[in-house]
Formats: C-alpha cells, sequence, structure tokens
C-alpha cells in the first residue's frame, strides 16, 4: 500500500483538510492502510527531507510548517497555550518570551523540536479553563483568555516556580475576571499577589 500512496497526493489532502501536524494515527484513519505501511511511508520520506518530525510520532511538511501556536497546541494534548507566551502575545508584558508556554493537565514537560523550546507546566483539572479557541489563517489553536494567562502565571510565582515579573500593562483587562478566576484555585497566596499588583 506505501508504494501505491503518493506523497504529493497525500500533502495535498492533509493540507485541504487542515493538517499541518499529523500523526501516522491520523493517516491510517484518512488512507485505509496499515500501520506498519504508514510508519514505512514516513520513514521514506522523511529521509527524502519531504516530511519533517516534531517529536516521536508528530510530523509536518516542511513545505508548510505549523506555526509555534500550532506546534504548541499539537505536541503535548490536552494543553492550552497561557502563562509569559500568552501574556506577550496580548502585550500584557512588554518582553518576548523565549519559549511557549502552555497549561497542561499532564505531567510537566519540555520540547524542543526545531530549536524552539516548548514547555508544559501541569495544573489542576479544576482549573484547567479560560482559555478560547483563537484563528490563525485557516487554523484555530487553543490560548488561554487575558485575564486566565494572568492568572495561570500568578499561581506558579506563588508557589515560588516563577518569578514575579512587575511590568505588567493591564489596560483593557477584568479585574472581576480575573479574582473570580483566582478563587477557583483555593490558593490564599495567589490571591494576595493579584490584589497587591492589580492595586
Amino acid at each position: 500500500m506505501a508504494k501505491k500512496l503518493n506523497w504529493y497526493i497525500i500533502e495535498n489532502e492533509l493540507i485541504k483538510k487542515g493538517f499541518t501536524i499529523f500523526t501516522p494515527r491520523d493517516l491510517q484513519r484518512l488512507f485505509h492502510t496499515s500501520e506498519v505501511s504508514i510508519r514505512f511511508l514516513l520513514h521514506r520520506y522523511f529521509m527524502k527531507g519531504m516530511v519533517g518530525r516534531l517529536r516521536k510520532g508528530y510530523y509536518f511538511f516542511p513545505s508548510s510548517p505549523p506555526s509555534e501556536l500550532q506546534t504548541a497546541n499539537a505536541l503535548y494534548r490536552p494543553s492550552y497555550i497561557s502563562f509569559e507566551y500568552a501574556l506577550a502575545f496580548y502585550h500584557i508584558i512588554p518582553e518576548a518570551a523565549y519559549s511557549v508556554t502552555s497549561a497542561t493537565t499532564k505531567p510537566t514537560r519540555i520540547f524542543q523540536p526545531q530549536n524552539k523550546t516548548y514547555e508544559y507546566r501541569t495544573i489542576k483539572k479544576e482549573v484547567y479553563f479560560g482559555y478560547i479557541p483563537h484563528r490563525i489563517g485557516n487554523v484555530v489553536v487553543l490560548i488561554a483568555e487575558p485575564e486566565k494567562a494572568l492568572v495561570d502565571y500568578i499561581y506558579f510565582v506563588a508557589l515560588g516556580k516563577k518569578t514575579l515579573n512587575e511590568r505588567f500593562l493591564f489596560k483593557g483587562l477584568q479585574t472581576k475576571k480575573i479574582m473570580k478566576y483566582a478563587k477557583v484555585f483555593k490558593n490564599n497566596r495567589l490571591l494576595e499577589l493579584l490584589r497587591k499588583i492589580l492595586l
């Protein structure tokens, strides 16, 4: 079956269906072939440079590479972009983020595909909310609301796992929403820090 599948047809079909990042299982489902055939096909075209690999089991087309945001959402699921990257994205902090930071309910992990760092921080299932779909071209990615990105970040400051950035730009943020989200964390240190920051 691998010999019958034309890689250009596969690429066009995946792009048409919005797959900028794909897995062997995606190919099996779309092209109705065996796992062995798909893995042989991916290895063959990876060696030819016609398919790139983000990490084991996650592939992309070098001719149309995914954005950082797409990559962040796909590399480790479930996850949504938050913390410093989201704060910089919304211009709540003036500095650019050096790594793409996300929240997840899975164990904390760091991946470094394509010379870029993607950090995933564990949060409890009960506070895994406050993210929205954000459209970039034809692709939708999940990113924290501005208020939730701030709360997620300050929560890790409260835990002593992040250093407080004191150069916040709060214009447009809803204070009531921030405090409402923060209370769900049930962390007094988080609430104290937010009250000081928002004064």
